[in-house]
């Protein structure tokens, strides 16, 4: 009957706030918003180029690569036997770029993304 009548997932009753949940919990550790992090500013990492930047074991960033892929937060793409990983779109580089300007605020003061020089760069890079 409302088969056809698209579905506001902002609605407090929507079936998608579990799932939003979900995706928060998959980012709720700190090695997979620095994956994040780094695949925003680089586009595109191996496994092994990614464990140098966070400076963890491949084997561990993999786990947490198989995670984030499983969750569709990133994709891959392979070039004879190395696997790229990259962000599947811009909204997990968006939700990890709005909790680091929530936590500034957590400091007090005026965090830095409310300066104007810095709000434009901010802005340029997310």
């Amino acid at each position: 009957m409302d088969a056809d009548k698209p579905i506001c997932g902002r609605l407090p009753d929507s079936q998608y706030v579990e799932l939003a949940v979900e995706v928060f919990g998959m980012l709720a550790d700190a090695t997979r918003v620095r994956i994040v992090l780094a695949l925003k500013d680089a586009g595109e990492l191996s496994v092994n180029h990614l464990a140098d930047i966070l400076d963890k074991q491949p084997s561990a960033v993999s786990q947490h690569l198989a995670k984030l892929r499983l969750a569709r937060i990133v994709s891959t793409r392979q070039d004879g036997q190395r696997v790229f990983y990259r962000l599947e779109n811009e909204h997990a580089s968006r939700l990890v770029t709005d909790a680091i300007f929530q936590a500034e605020h957590s400091l007090g003061g005026t965090p830095r993304h409310h300066h104007p020089e810095a709000a434009a760069t901010d802005e340029a890079t997310a």
